[in-house]
């Protein structure tokens, strides 16, 4: 496994790294979730990325009671805070008294005293980005989060938060990226690198289309991400017959290339300098092992333009807002 500075942080963050977005929400089972976990540190996977609102508070809670048998400074935690945490309408956002809250209740159900990185899941545009901006640094000051991230704003809004807060807060992006969705090439990567803000992107295997287990016109096969309806919330955003098709186009080019289509996706995400890890997931232990050995797998020239020629005009490429993101920025 190698590893890459996180933005402007001391952080070391292994290439690939384990998220739970879909799967230690609730879609696997608790020993599932402990034996990847422990299939991670095996394979030189240090950095975890979770969230309160994954399961409300479900997946946190996991992943608390499996790493604090650990010691601390041996993984690197972060999460986020944003999207609803109950039907209580206050109870969402990023005013300066959510962030407080939930801060305090991930780190309960981390069980730590601090995450290396907190995040904000998305942005608000309806609490002043001064207030937001302030609200993290707070964090930090009180040694709860070591470095703040966000994941899916606008450049418009990076470039107010950074405005407001200068350099050294804000040290990651969290962008979907994959073959499929290439959107943040357009002005996320630039405007963040010029910033020392790094990318940790989700979805690099775009939930798995990109492993080639999905065929045109055949059901998805059982016991993928795609089966389960608590894993498939967001299947729309990636899975298309184009897309299917575009991705049997690759099969054959990692198969001459001596690799699997999961290394030959998440090496391609890692070609690019700006991105420190590519999040991935894993419902068995063998798809950790599998997706750490990307780490290190470099693409030759020919290779990714035979890439580019096999994906053709699928890739969405253009910048395109996220699920749950909304555009603007409030100043006091």
């Amino acid at each position: 496994m190698r590893y890459r500075k996180l933005g402007s942080s001391d952080l070391e963050v292994s290439e690939i790294s384990l998220g739970s977005w879909l799967t230690y929400s609730g879609g696997v089972e608790a020993e599932t979730t402990r034996a990847c976990t422990e299939a991670a540190f095996d394979a030189g996977i240090n950095f975890f990325d979770t969230a309160n609102v994954y399961g409300r508070g479900a997946a946190e809670t996991a992943w608390g009671e499996i790493l604090s048998s650990r010691p601390r400074d041996s993984y690197v935690l972060a999460t986020k805070v944003y999207f609803p945490m109950s039907d209580d309408p206050a109870d969402q956002g990023l005013s300066p008294r959510h962030i407080a809250e939930q801060i305090d209740a991930s780190l309960t159900r981390l069980h730590t005293d601090h995450v290396d990185l907190y995040q904000a899941h998305r942005f608000d545009p309806e609490v002043p980005v001064e207030d937001i901006v302030e609200a993290f640094q707070k964090v930090v000051d009180q040694g709860k989060a070591r470095w703040i991230g966000f994941s899916e704003w606008t450049p418009e809004q990076i470039r107010a938060a950074i405005d407001v807060a200068g350099p050294g807060l804000f040290v990651s992006s969290q962008p979907q990226y994959s073959m499929l969705w290439q959107a943040p090439e357009a002005e996320v990567f630039g405007l963040c690198a010029a910033n020392g803000v790094s990318q940790v992107v989700w979805s690099p295997l775009a939930q798995g289309v990109l492993t080639g287990k999905y065929r045109p016109g055949r059901p998805v096969p059982e016991g993928s991400r795609f089966a389960s309806a608590e894993m498939a919330v967001s299947r729309d955003l990636v899975y298309s017959d184009a897309a299917l098709e575009a991705v049997q186009r690759l099969v054959p080019i990692a198969e001459a290339a001596g690799m699997s289509m999961p290394t030959l996706a998440l090496a391609w995400v890692l070609r690019r300098g700006e991105v420190a890890s590519a999040i991935t997931g894993a419902s068995r232990p063998e798809q950790v092992h599998a997706n750490a050995a990307a780490s290190g797998t470099e693409l030759s020239a020919d290779l990714l333009a035979a890439v580019d020629e096999a994906l053709g005009d699928v890739p969405v490429s253009e910048p395109t807002l996220a699920p749950g993101a909304r555009t603007g920025v409030t100043r006091r």
